[in-house]
């Protein structure tokens, strides 16, 4: 497929350093967001400027910096989120299984709200297919998107590094396998672009195979020692 095709915006927002990214086809002007939070209004405006209209919201995990947060306020600093999204713009929220119990009860989506997604589930935006990768660790329902060789990542996989698992919810094995099994597996071309700018905007899985140290363990015990649980 043509690279002209395929729409890609990365915008970085919030104190946390945050990345959301509009992706699309740019023939159709269809468009999903991803992990929308922080400032809707920031994020619709970059949308219409680029004469892209948002179809669907992805969601990468449920924490709050992710999808925003029914207190209103992280950091004592106002946010937007899924719920604001909703209001001006009705989509559907797209969610892996495991983590749709937690934004009904975090921010009250309701099932007819949300598409529950599996691993290896595809949706297509236009003529763009996006593959949805289970990758649990992080939280129980972490996801990743892969769209042709490009994969946002969330809070799995980082530059040089990876998502915390000392967090309710997280789990280190879980991660350990997300990251050898699934993520390690992918070609070196594939482009890296994480959830957070903490490490670069983005990076390859061939560097990161090189340089992550969190990509290069051979044996669970050893990742498990270095995350502190031996």
């Amino acid at each position: 497929m043509s690279e002209e095709r395929i729409y890609l915006k990365q915008i970085e927002i919030g104190p946390m350093q945050n990345f959301v990214y509009l992706i699309g086809d740019r023939q159709t002007r269809e468009a999903a967001v991803v992990d929308a939070a922080w400032d809707i209004d920031k994020i619709l405006a970059v949308a219409q400027a680029d004469d892209m209209k948002i179809t669907k919201a992805f969601v990468t995990h449920f924490h709050p910096d992710h999808i925003g947060d029914s207190a209103g306020k992280i950091l004592g600093i106002p946010i937007q989120g899924l719920t604001e999204l909703l209001k001006r713009q009705p989509v559907k929220v797209y969610v892996n299984k495991e983590e749709a119990p937690f934004l009904k009860s975090l921010i009250g989506l309701s099932t007819s709200d949300m598409v529950i997604m599996q691993s290896g589930d595809k949706t297509e935006l236009g003529n763009i297919e996006v593959q949805f990768l289970h990758t649990p660790g992080h939280t129980p329902g972490s996801q990743c998107f892969l769209l042709e060789n490009r994969l946002i990542s969330g809070d799995t996989l980082f530059i040089n590094g990876c998502g915390r698992v000392d967090l309710p919810g997280s789990n280190p094995e879980d991660m350990y396998h997300s990251l050898t099994n699934k993520l390690q597996k992918l070609p070196d071309d594939t482009l890296l672009l994480p959830g957070h700018n903490y490490g670069g905007k983005s990076s390859t899985m061939g560097k990161e195979k090189k340089n992550n140290p969190y990509l290069r363990f051979q044996r669970l015990e050893d990742f498990l020692a270095t995350m502190g649980y031996f």
